[in-house]
C-alpha cells in the first residue's frame, strides 16, 4: 500500500510542479503531510539537505522521503514518480519536433539562420580581438603579449587543418588557450 501512495503521491507532484524547485516545494509539502509520511519539522530538515545535496531538490526529496518510508523500494518508486511524468513530456516533444524538422519551411528557416549565427559569432570574435590586442583604439597601442597569444592559437588551428584531416577540436583549443592565459598572465 505504501508504495502505491508513493507512487501517486509523486506522479502528482511531478505532474503539476512548475516553476522549478523552489516552486514544487509546496506541493511536495502538502502531499507528504497529506499522507502523513513525516512532520513539518522533518520536511523542513529534508528540504535543507536536499538543497546541500547535488542534483534536483524534487527528486532528492522524493528519494529521501520514498527511503524514510519504504526503504530502497519506495526510494527508487518516488524518484522514478517524481521524474516520469518530465520524462514522458520531453519524450513527446521530441517526436513532434522530430516530424516538424523535415518541413521544408522550417528548414528554410533554419538555412536562413545558419549565416546570421556565424555573422554573430564573427563579430564576437573580431571585437574581442580588437578589444583584448589594442589597448586603446583611439591612437593605436597595441598589446603584444595578446597579439602574440591570438596569433599563435590562430596558427595552431590554421595549421592544425592542414594536418589533421578535421583540425583541433574547440574543447583542444579552448584548453590550450587557458593553460596559454595562465602560463603567461598568471605566473
Amino acid at each position: 500500500m505504501i508504495y502505491l501512495e508513493l507512487l501517486f503521491g509523486f506522479l502528482k507532484v511531478g505532474f503539476f510542479a512548475f516553476g522549478g524547485a523552489y516552486g514544487a516545494i509546496p506541493l511536495i509539502r502538502d502531499v507528504v503531510l497529506s499522507y502523513g509520511w513525516i512532520g513539518d519539522e522533518m520536511l523542513t530538515y529534508m528540504i535543507a539537505v536536499s538543497e546541500s545535496t547535488p542534483g534536483p531538490i524534487m527528486v532528492n526529496l522524493a528519494t529521501y522521503v520514498g527511503s524514510s518510508q519504504a526503504g530502497l523500494p519506495g526510494a527508487l518508486i518516488a524518484t522514478a514518480a517524481v521524474v516520469l511524468p518530465s520524462f514522458i513530456i520531453i519524450l513527446v516533444i521530441m517526436v513532434l519536433l522530430k516530424r516538424i524538422l523535415k518541413n521544408p519551411w522550417v528548414q528554410a528557416v533554419l538555412r536562413g539562420l545558419k549565416p546570421c549565427i556565424i555573422g554573430i559569432i564573427l563579430a564576437t570574435g573580431v571585437y574581442m580581438i580588437l578589444n583584448h590586442c589594442f589597448l586603446n583604439l583611439n591612437d593605436f597601442s597595441v598589446d603584444i603579449t595578446a597579439t602574440l597569444m591570438t596569433a599563435g592559437l590562430s596558427l595552431v588551428y590554421f595549421g592544425s587543418r592542414k594536418v589533421l584531416k578535421n583540425g583541433i577540436s574547440p574543447i583542444a583549443l579552448i584548453g590550450l588557450s587557458a593553460v596559454a592565459g595562465i602560463a603567461v598572465y598568471g605566473l
